[in-house]
């Protein structure tokens, strides 16, 4: 394992037990609002603080972009180095006790994704993956689905849950895909979603109002797995843009075709 990749997968445990640990007394946890619908815990604090802890160790001079944090002073555009981290990626989930969430940590260098870890503490499932050396689910080698056809697929989406403006658009995209694929899910974990498109628990997936930490992992996973990351125009430049459509070649293609409309 890469030497960068073997400590993000450190932090990654470290946060895992912290998260761990807080489930036993989710009724003492605080939990505070930062908009609407959007919540942080306490517990989100310190398991960013355990990731940042073991990776500022290892590495003092480079940047982070984490979710409750923010961004480091000199960001990703100038910086050579730096992690993008959600610390629990399904919070809501994670306050009701209802187990989908996971600790998402990937390195960027020079604009590129090279080093990614989605940890599922509640399954002890670790995906990891290096840019050029393939991707993993406990040391096993991953791919993505070999399903071709939309109508045998089944497809993961994340719900426009802070801004009830795109609802009605989304429900738009909702029934077209619904009409067209196997099965839709909306699990509430977009980096976990991601990390099963690359292992083929989903087909493809697509959710737009994403932030960085929330598909920078996962988006290395899916293309070391051999599957296809772009915006719902199919264009490379997701990771910034907010919107995410991810799966296998031929579903990717397929999506691209029932949902570039909504691409705006």
């Amino acid at each position: 394992m890469h030497p960068m990749l073997n400590t993000a997968v450190k932090a990654a445990r470290r946060a895992g037990t912290v998260i761990n640990r807080a489930t036993f007394d989710l009724d003492r946890i605080k939990v505070t609002e930062k908009g609407q619908n959007d919540f942080v815990t306490e517990v989100d604090k310190a398991a960013e603080q355990a990731v940042i802890d073991v990776l500022k160790t290892a590495y003092p001079d480079h940047a982070f972009l984490a979710e409750e944090t923010g961004a480091s002073a000199n960001m990703h555009d100038q910086h050579e180095n730096v992690w993008i981290i959600d610390p629990i990626d399904g919070t809501t989930n994670f306050i009701h006790g209802f187990p989908q969430y996971c600790v998402s940590i990937a390195l960027q260098q020079r604009g590129q994704i090279t080093q990614a870890v989605v940890y599922d503490p509640t399954r002890n499932d670790l995906f990891t993956a290096t840019k050029g050396a393939g991707a993993y689910l406990n040391e096993k080698r991953i791919r993505v689905s070999r399903r071709d056809k939309m109508a045998d697929s089944l497809i993961g989406t994340g719900f426009p849950f802070r801004d009830n403006d795109q609802l009605d658009e989304y429900l738009k995209m909702f029934r077209i895909m619904t009409e067209r694929c196997a099965g839709l899910r909306r699990p509430g974990a977009a980096a976990l979603d991601l990390a099963y498109v690359a292992c083929g628990r989903l087909d493809g997936f697509f959710e737009k109002g994403l932030h960085p930490w929330d598909m920078a992992a996962g988006s290395l996973l899916i293309t070391e797995a051999g599957g296809i990351v772009g915006t719902f125009a199919g264009e490379s430049d997701y990771l910034y843009n907010g919107q995410v459509l991810a799966g296998s070649p031929k579903i990717f293609a397929q999506m691209v075709q029932l949902l570039s409309p909504f691409a705006k």
